[in-house]
């Protein structure tokens, strides 16, 4: 077996929330932006108009800033989560350390292919990291599994 310093750790995926998490974020944007449109046609530019089209621009970049503000990354040693824009929480969890991986899909979510992951740690019991709203929840739990066992060979 290599000796700890000689082995190298390389990223396997980097996960992130799926777009449709915010569906309704994205319906509410595309409403206000057809309600500032059939405002601005019949009567002209107005104040109205531009007032919704910032709002749904002001829903969207909020959407995406929070989607972006939660990521986790798989990599051959550990599975990080990174949570925050401005303060961010960082956490770990050793690939050797993982006592279960489990996939939780409720209806919603099976209906359009999302569920979460959540991975356990053998280290403490209240210890966990869960993957909310990932597309393809089996082949990331898949993912992980396989990793664990490669990090345990």
């Amino acid at each position: 077996m290599p000796r700890p310093e000689a082995r190298r750790e390389y990223a396997l995926s980097r996960i992130l929330q799926s777009w449709w998490r915010f569906a309704g974020t994205l319906i509410v944007s595309l409403v206000l932006t057809a309600f500032g449109i059939s405002d601005l046609y019949p009567r002209g530019s107005g104040p109205r108009a531009l007032l919704l089209f910032a709002i749904a621009l002001i829903w969207l970049a909020r959407a995406a800033l929070i989607r972006s503000s939660t990521s986790w990354s798989l990599t051959s040693e550990r599975l990080i989560e990174r949570r925050g824009i401005l303060a961010t929480r960082r956490r770990e969890l050793e690939l050797a350390d993982i006592r279960s991986v489990e996939v939780d899909r409720r209806f919603l979510q099976r209906l359009i292919g999302l569920g979460n992951v959540v991975v356990a740690s053998a280290a403490s019991t209240d210890f966990m990291i869960r993957l909310e709203w990932i597309s393809d929840p089996e082949a990331v739990a898949d993912t992980v599994r396989q990793a664990r066992l490669k990090r345990l060979a």
